[in-house]
């Protein structure tokens, strides 16, 4: 059928354009020696982890428990949760995982260390554990030197709990005001997590993995120093709005959301049907993934959407209004990909105008 016989709202992905997607960031850790571990939390769909492992990916990441369970459940047995985990029953059931599955995942604080420790007593295979180091983003991740070498050696008194690596994610290259910004931030990000690993090493923790990256810093190509064994970008494989603004195209845009023009209320106002439901009401504003709006009109200049209700979005553009009628279909890219495929119970694959598969978003709300 073709795509744009459709019921909108709903989540469309061009085969091709994701497939490049994907073998482009695939060779770019090949050329680097590194190895990819994709974050799946973008697209939320194990067929899609599947194929990111054929075509070279050194297992998966996810961001919560449940995308691990249900990831493994489908038959991927290498799965990293970039996460820190804490709370008896989460844990519990990351040690359930490891009896099929290879599972690591995140720490940062002795107390993570002490409640693994307990719940994995027993247990036929040690916790794997990567400790999370703070690069500059303002969120999770050890800071100090001293506070790292403290967590190490809570870890080598353990009898439950073995260190795996490290890991760091420059989320703040997002707000990088331009390119040579977005550079700095990853050479800076890079160097402290090669520091980190230094010092696990100097204690005798020598890590098999040191796990860095996102999407805005590793689009542009950049020399990955020795000493990182992987990569770990998510929203490459669909790109959106934010990310065509850093690399100046929506060529690599895979996925789109389709809606129905059902109002033109005035001589320049344009309403579909999706809102904040189908896309989310997210904006970037700030550095090179800045967007206008909350969403592209593709194949239209300078059209965005100006607003979003729950089940509506909110166009002002004459001219636009002037080009469509009432019923017809246009398509969204949207500004942040990962928020919006969570919204969608299924996407549809398509090919030349056709559609060739359904997808379930089966990771969808998996939150806990």
């Amino acid at each position: 059928m073709k795509y744009v016989e459709l019921e909108t709202p709903v989540l469309l992905i061009d085969r091709e354009i994701m497939i490049d997607n994907l073998k482009f960031m695939q060779n770019y850790a090949s050329v680097n020696n590194v190895h990819l571990r994709p974050h799946t939390k973008t697209h939320k769909i194990p067929t899609i982890a599947k194929l990111q492992e054929e075509l070279g990916a050194k297992g998966i990441t996810v961001a919560k428990v449940g995308e691990a369970e249900v990831m493994a459940n489908h038959g991927l047995t290498d799965i990293f949760i970039a996460n820190q985990v804490v709370g008896k029953s989460k844990i519990e059931r990351i040690r359930k995982l490891a009896e099929t599955i290879e599972v690591s995942f995140g720490i940062d604080d002795p107390y993570h260390v002490n409640e693994i420790e307990a719940v994995f007593e027993g247990a036929v295979k040690k916790a794997q554990v990567v400790v999370e180091i703070e690069v500059g983003e303002n969120r999770s991740g050890v800071i100090e030197e001293s506070a790292f070498r403290a967590l190490l050696e809570s870890i080598k008194a353990s009898r439950n709990v073995e260190f795996k690596g490290v890991f760091s994610h420059d989320g703040h290259s997002y707000k990088a005001e331009n390119l040579d910004e977005c550079r700095e931030i990853f050479i800076d990000s890079v160097k402290r997590t090669l520091r980190f690993a230094e010092i696990s090493e100097e204690m005798g923790l020598k890590p098999k993995v040191v796990s860095i990256g996102s999407t805005p810093s590793l689009m542009q190509n950049y020399e990955i120093p020795e000493g990182v064994t992987e990569i770990r970008p998510g929203t490459y494989v669909l790109m959106d709005a934010s990310q065509a603004n850093v690399i100046e195209t929506y060529d690599r845009c895979a996925a789109t959301i389709l809606t129905t023009v059902i109002s033109k209320p005035t001589a320049e106002r344009v309403i579909t049907d999706v809102g904040a439901k189908g896309i989310t009401a997210q904006r970037r504003s700030k550095g090179v993934t800045k967007t206008e709006g909350l969403g592209y009109i593709k194949g239209f200049d300078d059209v965005h959407i100006f607003d979003v209700f729950d089940e509506h979005a909110i166009i002002y553009n004459e001219k636009f209004r002037d080009q469509v009628s009432i019923g017809d279909k246009v398509e969204i890219i949207p500004n942040h990909i990962c928020p919006v495929c969570n919204l969608h119970e299924k996407a549809y694959l398509i090919s030349n105008g056709e559609v060739v598969e359904e997808l379930a978003v089966e990771c969808r709300g998996k939150l806990q």
